[in-house]
Order: C-alpha cells, then sequence, then structure tokens
C-alpha cells in the first residue's frame, strides 16, 4: 500500500480526520502535499505522531495494545523470511519464482512493521531481532533452515494466524481509523496465504490437493504438523449468524463446504499461544 495515500483512505470512512488533526483543513492538507516531498522512511514517524493526536482519546489503550500485538506478529513473519532468504541457497529455497515470491512476501512483512512502527510513534531500532525468536519451536521443526518442505509449513501455519489474528482484534479497533490500516494489512496476508499455500501444493510431499483457503479435513490443519492445531482451532464450524449452513434453505451443503466458506477468527490469547513457541524470550502477554 501506497503510504501516502492513508489521508485519503481515511477520509473515505472519517470525513473529519483533518478537523480532528488541526482545524484547519487547508493547512493539513498542505502539510500532506508536502509530505510528498519529504523522505519516505520519515512519513510513518509523522503519521504515528498525527494518529496519537487525533485519536488518542478513542480507546488508547486497547488500540495501543491491538497495534503493539500486530507489530510483534509482523516482527515474526519478517524475521522468519529475512533469515531464510539470507541462509538460502539453491537447495533450500529455490532460485527463480519461489524466492521471487518469498522476497516480495518478506518486504510486504517490512513495510508492515514500518507502518505499524509509525502508527505507535516508536521509534530507534526493532523491537525483536531474529535473535529474539526460535523458529525451531524447541525443536520441533527442526530442520526449519534447510529443509524447504518445513520452511513452507511454517510459513502457511504463520501467514494462516495473521489473517485470524487481524480479524479477531477488528472488533477492538471499530470506529477508530487505524480500523482502515488494520484490514488493509488483513488483505495482504491473506494474498500471502493463498501464495504459500500454492506452493507448499507444489512443493510438500503429499499436499498437492491442497486449496488455496484453509479447507476443513480433520481438524482443518492443512500443515499436516500437529504442532499447528492450535492455527486451525475452530475453523470447522458450520454456523454463521445463528443459521446452521448444511441445511440452509434445504439444501444440502456437507460439513467440508459450509466450514470452508468462512474464515474465524482467532482470540487474541490464542494467538500469543502459537506465537510464544516461536518467541521465548519475549513472549506475548
Amino acid at each position: 500500500m501506497n503510504i501516502l495515500n492513508i489521508l485519503d483512505e481515511i477520509e473515505k470512512v472519517d470525513g473529519e480526520i483533518y478537523e480532528r488533526l488541526s482545524p484547519r483543513r487547508k493547512a493539513m492538507k498542505d502539510f500532506f502535499n508536502v509530505g510528498k516531498k519529504i523522505s519516505f522512511a520519515a512519513l510513518p514517524l509523522a503519521l504515528g505522531s498525527m494518529f496519537q493526536k487525533a485519536y488518542g482519546q478513542s480507546n488508547p489503550t486497547s488500540v495501543t495494545e491491538v497495534l503493539n500485538f500486530a507489530l510483534a506478529l509482523e516482527y515474526l513473519e519478517w524475521n522468519y523470511y529475512n533469515r531464510a532468504l539470507t541462509l538460502a541457497t539453491a537447495t533450500y529455497i529455490p532460485t527463480g519464482a519461489p524466492r521471487a515470491a518469498i522476497t516480495t512476501i518478506r518486504d510486504h512483512e517490512r513495510a508492515h512493521v514500518d507502518l505499524l512502527k509509525g502508527a505507535l510513534n516508536i521509534t530507534g531500532a526493532d523491537s525483536y531481532t531474529f535473535a529474539d525468536f526460535d523458529f525451531t519451536a524447541g525443536g520441533i521443526f527442526g530442520d526449519v533452515y534447510t529443509n524447504y518442505q518445513t520452511f513452507l509449513k511454517v510459513a502457511l501455519a504463520f501467514e494462516d494466524t495473521g489473517v485470524r489474528a487481524y480479524k479477531g482484534q477488528a472488533p477492538i479497533l471499530k470506529g477508530n481509523a487505524v480500523l482502515t490500516t488494520a484490514l488493509q494489512i488483513h488483505s495482504v496476508e491473506a494474498r500471502h496465504a493463498s501464495h504459500i499455500r500454492q506452493m507448499v501444493a507444489a512443493n510438500v510431499t503429499g499436499a498437492s490437493g491442497l486449496k488455496p483457503w484453509i479447507a476443513y479435513t480433520g481438524n482443518g490443519n492443512d500443515t499436516g504438523v500437529t504442532a499447528a492445531d492450535g492455527v486451525y482451532a475452530g475453523e470447522q464450524n458450520t454456523t454463521q449468524a445463528g443459521i446452521q449452513i448444511t441445511a440452509i434453505n434445504g439444501t444440502a451443503v456437507t460439513q467440508s463446504q459450509a466450514a470452508e466458506s468462512f474464515d474465524e477468527f482467532l482470540t487474541g490469547s490464542d494467538v500469543k499461544k502459537i506465537a510464544n513457541l516461536f518467541i521465548p524470550i519475549k513472549k506475548l502477554t
């Protein structure tokens, strides 16, 4: 997403954004135009400061907690992909399309990190570095740095977790302009998940039938790794808005079809349990 469009996007759902930021609409418009000429790297920090002033009185504690929570997950993903690309050889992440795809996803995650840091007005070094993570999860994924198939399975678990995590936190951000940005990140994470699924289907033994979306197979765990069961908990749900989909309007809909037609959210505590498998030093609380 072009960060220079954020104010315009927020204005679509909050027509008073410029009045919140400044009583002089034209002054803010002028500032925004100047922003197009300043350092791209400095914009997240400027926007973060403005967000805090404009929305600081709108449930600040919970919103800040959600953004910090999201930032930790983005650090998790960015460090995972960045480290893999640093270590990777042609026998780990193949050159060509696979490596290009992972590089693109890695760069997206970095953009998410920087945007969230800006929204939180965080300056200086990153709060998490590679040393804070254990992507083997205590040995559960012991060959994650050498086995391309394991790498893809863990990547799939991370992306599916991210999608469900953002959805689960959306109600807390309701009514806050930051929700727009969170939902834009959510949609990108969903595209990541879909692409990783296609890579898993093409490269992981026994996964050729994997769909681009979470499907109900057994417990719904598409990685085939028991340790990732929590990522898919609840995805077998077939009731939406109090309506049992398998019998909707007298239509014969299978349990699998009903379950995969909707994505479920993960609670913050559920996501933290998953993430903490990989963050032994700075566990999320």
